[in-house]
């Protein structure tokens, strides 16, 4: 991680833990793209909306980052934003660029590390350096790397330089039971698996596995009346962040993580809208079962020996 702006140790997956248990850093750069300019709900104003003067760096492996692809594709922003995947494989200073099938250099900003990028924000960071980030060529900073924000901000933001395009992520008339849901969802299943796989001792794996498996059985039983999305016809933020989670369960949780009671292949009604989400336009390009296994069996806490499963081969 950075300390002060200078690398310190090898990467770690982790920033912090409470005894064996897991702990996600809090994300530092809380800035809003707005229609005008004007502030958003955290940070400070001045992040206007334009074309091409906003860049996304992701990781294909990393759910919170392919959220915020899934949005760009969704509302259709892809001529607006432009995007670099990084390598999937963990090295000891975390996430790099170029090396690996289907990834890019960073030809904006001429990094090697990701964590370059954060330094150049802020040469004093501290803290880990993570995807997604959203940045701003005009200033060369980094306005947010909270996938949360970025999400909510792709919905909108946009709406008076592109028109509009694409389904409204939250609808004003579900927010209320979007936000409640995307927390249970978040806590239980999005984290949750993450608390189960880099628990370090047996009280706190099973204290996370339990609460991923009761979310998956309520979601199934929340599909089984036929509907198409979590909240009936009408697609939403929370059905991107389960989708994402959902989309990496055989190939990483299950095995490198140790979620294992079932599949999500077991669980007929998840894994056919899991089917349905991946046949929305544009989803299935951010989608990479190879840079998943390869992201996730790279990391050395868990899977020391670095061996990658041959399965599964698809979704």
């Amino acid at each position: 991680m950075l300390v002060n702006g200078k690398w310190k140790d090898n990467w770690q997956p982790v920033e912090d833990k409470d005894g064996g248990r897991f702990v996600r850093q809090t994300s530092s750069f809380r800035h809003w793209i707005t229609p005008d300019g004007s502030p958003g709900p955290t940070g400070d104003g001045g992040f206007n909306a334009e074309k091409d003067r906003y860049h996304l760096y992701v990781a294909l492996t990393c759910p919170w980052a392919c959220r915020t692809l899934m949005a760009r594709q969704l509302k259709q922003l892809n001529d607006l934003i432009s995007v670099t995947v990084v390598n999937p494989q963990m090295t000891d200073q975390g996430w790099r660029f170029g090396g690996y099938p289907g990834v890019g250099d960073d030809d904006l900003n001429g990094a090697y590390y990701l964590h370059e990028l954060y330094t150049r924000a802020d040469a004093k960071f501290t803290g880990r350096a993570t995807v997604p980030i959203l940045w701003d060529k005009k200033t060369g900073t980094i306005v947010n790397n909270e996938s949360a924000d970025i999400l909510r901000m792709l919905n909108t933001a946009f709406a008076d330089v592109a028109g509009a395009r694409g389904p409204d992520l939250y609808p004003a008339d579900l927010a209320t039971d979007i936000d409640a849901l995307n927390e249970r969802i978040y806590t239980q299943l999005n984290n949750g698996v993450y608390q189960a796989g880099f628990a370090t001792d047996q009280s706190a794996y099973e204290e996370a596995w339990h609460p991923v498996f009761a979310m998956l059985d309520e979601l199934e039983q929340r599909l089984s009346d036929g509907r198409t999305y979590l909240f009936g016809d009408r697609l939403t933020e929370t059905d991107l962040r389960l989708f994402v989670t959902l989309v990496r369960f055989d190939a990483a949780y299950h095995g490198a993580f140790k979620c294992n009671r079932n599949t999500l292949r077991e669980m007929p009604g998840l894994h056919g809208y899991l089917q349905r989400v991946l046949k929305l336009d544009g989803v299935a390009n951010t989608v990479n079962v190879e840079h998943i296994k390869a992201g996730y069996y790279s990391i050395k806490a868990i899977n020391p020996n670095g061996i990658v499963p041959l399965g599964p081969q698809e979704i």
